[in-house]
């Protein structure tokens, strides 16, 4: 079999795999379609949290960043994993005992009023939207590596048809079992290809010990660890080393503490843990989550340096003629290109420190460009060859092709491949269908039924939400053909950033601070996420340069300063405004009491 059979073998039994499972589990109530009834088992709700929590931006675009960045990739390595940390001790405990289904439905009654209710679900669509923006670019690239005859607009819209299909009939209960069977082909795709990888670069089975461990040739030298050869390779080419950052210190500390607040403050993946019988169940299943998520976290790394010493061994410096069969693939699917600025017939890939280059290090700016000058392809604005031909690099890819590409450098066989693929669709689908799910369920649950129209039946907020699911959804795939930003993991970062400064500091407060008031809750989350939003927009669709960014803090972290905001304006607002109720300051000592622990000590 050629390797489009094997996808195709591949994509269509993970999807009839998908798709059996909604139907099956169809929610046929309103427990069920937003909370599963609450009876999923710690181990199977730590799985399907895993898979909705590794989504595209973990799945595809994490590693790429690595590969590319290097030290500057893991500030979303380490942010989203100790952001799952922060989670599971600070947030989903006491939100389960409280016993609603949503997070907005948590704010509104802890701040006993509707306009917080209100704006918690004008928060709650401003991060889900963006977040699904990437999921859906995501969808769009791999399927236009798939199919040929799609380009990224056609891939989000077919993506966008099957998450509609299962995430709207199944409900959270359909998503739940749905998202085990994908977090099952996720860790598979994920770890095969680095374990290939890993023997035939360092000899080592263990991705990570063949990483920073087994020693390799270096140009005929005595043998170093992969990591220092990578070190050595980029320096040799006008790069920084893997090691090193061109970050600011403290551009690095906003994002990497912006994705930690941001992922305690995710609604999407906040929910998953209402599904659940009990608090004990909880905790059981954030310990099963961080064990399947380490699978994938513990991997990417590898991936990420493995890709960058396969990219540069199998390209740099190679005749056109002579480069394997794989790049024009990808060159005719608009996911790589190559400039011959110096006519030599030979790819060279510099970065920008390599003479006077364009600064471009590889990465795509703007739409890719092609040998036909002014051809356009699928990233942003055009740029064409006569813009870039002072600089010395000509090699341009985007970040998000780095982990579809890295088994065909390695040479994997082909059936490792086409599981890669299905791998790379379960990691974005997985985390659209949770989403979408909060998504409608904020519109039905949280703005119909509890705020415009109290007197909806079960079936009705149910329909509701089905068709909340479908606009919500026209929404994603429009921006996903059209997004922020062409690297999905920076898109999705916008979205911690908007959590980071709206729902971490106001859960954080509803939760350890009794006597928080709904006028300083309010307060904080409206100056928090319009202070971030306003940032995003200005420097992502307005044209804001480099050198207004308010203390060099790029727009993905910028959300720090957004949840500082917060806590200052609830602060102060809370100073001058009147004590909550004492039932609603009981009901808070009642959340955070453990059980049969007696009464709470006043502080």
């Amino acid at each position: 079999m050629n390797q489009d059979t094997w996808n195709y073998l591949f994509i269509s039994l993970s999807f009839a795999l998908y798709i059996g499972i909604a139907v099956k589990s169809r929610a046929k109530s309103t427990s069920e379609f937003y909370t599963a009834g609450g009876g999923v088992s710690p181990f199977a709700n730590g799985m399907a949290t895993a898979a909705d929590w590794m989504s595209a931006a973990t799945f595809i675009s994490m590693a790429g960043l690595i590969s590319i960045k290097g030290y500057d990739g893991s500030a979303y390595l380490m942010g989203w994993t100790g952001g799952f940390v922060l989670l599971t001790v600070l947030m989903v405990p006491y939100l389960r005992k409280f016993g609603k289904s949503t997070v907005p439905d948590f704010i509104g009654d802890r701040f006993y009023s509707r306009t917080a209710r209100l704006v918690a679900v004008v928060c709650a669509i401003f991060i889900c939207m963006t977040y699904i923006m990437g999921q859906m670019r995501g969808v769009g690239v791999v399927f236009s590596q798939l199919f040929p005859a799609l380009d990224i607009t056609g891939g989000v819209l077919v993506g966008g048809a099957i998450v509609f299909f299962y995430a709207g009939l199944g409900g959270m209960r359909g998503i739940t079992y749905t998202q085990v069977a994908q977090y099952c082909v996720m860790a598979f795709a994920y770890t095969l290809p680095a374990i290939f990888i890993s023997m035939a670069l360092t000899g080592n089975v263990i991705p990570q010990l063949g990483f920073v461990g087994s020693a390799v040739a270096e140009g005929g030298g005595a043998p170093v660890p992969l990591i220092e050869k990578l070190n050595v390779m980029n320096q040799e080419l006008g790069f920084e080393k893997y090691t090193d950052g061109s970050f600011s210190k403290l551009n690095m500390f906003c994002l990497t503490a912006v994705l930690m607040a941001g992922t305690a403050g995710l609604p999407h993946v906040i929910v998953r843990f209402f599904t659940v019988k009990d608090v004990k169940s909880v905790r059981t299943s954030a310990c099963w989550t961080l064990a399947f998520i380490a699978v994938i976290y513990l991997t990417a790394p590898t991936i990420g340096a493995f890709a960058r010493v396969n990219l540069i061994q199998n390209l740099h410096n190679t005749s056109y003629e002579q480069v394997p069969s794989w790049f024009k693939d990808f060159e005719q699917n608009r996911q790589m290109a190559w400039v011959d600025k110096n006519g030599d017939g030979k790819i060279q890939y510099f970065g920008p420190k390599h003479g006077e280059n364009d600064g471009a290090g590889g990465v795509f700016v703007g739409k890719p460009v092609f040998r036909e000058s002014g051809e356009k392809g699928e990233f942003g604005q055009p740029l064409y060859a006569n813009e870039i031909a002072a600089g010395s690099n000509e090699l341009y890819f985007g970040n998000d092709i780095m982990v579809m590409a890295n088994p065909h450098m390695g040479g994997l066989p082909q059936w490792v491949i086409a599981l890669l693929m299905a791998g790379c669709i379960a990691a974005a689908l997985s985390t659209a269908a949770g989403l979408l799910l909060v998504l409608s369920t904020s519109i039905s649950h949280d703005l119909l039924k509890n705020i415009l129209k109290p007197d909806l039946t079960d079936k009705q907020e149910v329909s509701a939400a089905r068709m909340a699911s479908f606009v919500a959804l026209a929404v994603a795939v429009y921006f996903g053909i059209n997004p922020p930003s062409e690297f999905i993991a920076k898109t999705v970062a916008f979205a911690f950033g908007l959590a980071a400064s709206s729902f971490f500091p106001t859960l954080l407060l509803g939760i350890f601070m009794k006597t928080m008031s709904g006028v300083g809750a309010i307060s904080g989350m409206i100056a928090g996420i319009v202070f971030t939003l306003s940032y995003i927009i200005y420097f992502q669709f307005l044209g804001g340069r480099a050198d207004e960014l308010l203390f060099g803090i790029t727009p993905e972290g910028i959300g720090l300063l957004g949840m500082l905001l917060n806590f200052l304006v609830a602060i102060v607002v809370n100073r001058f405004t009147a004590k909550p109720p004492q039932e609603v300051q009981d009901m808070v000592e009642r959340i955070r009491l453990p059980h049969d622990a007696g009464e709470a000590t006043e502080h």
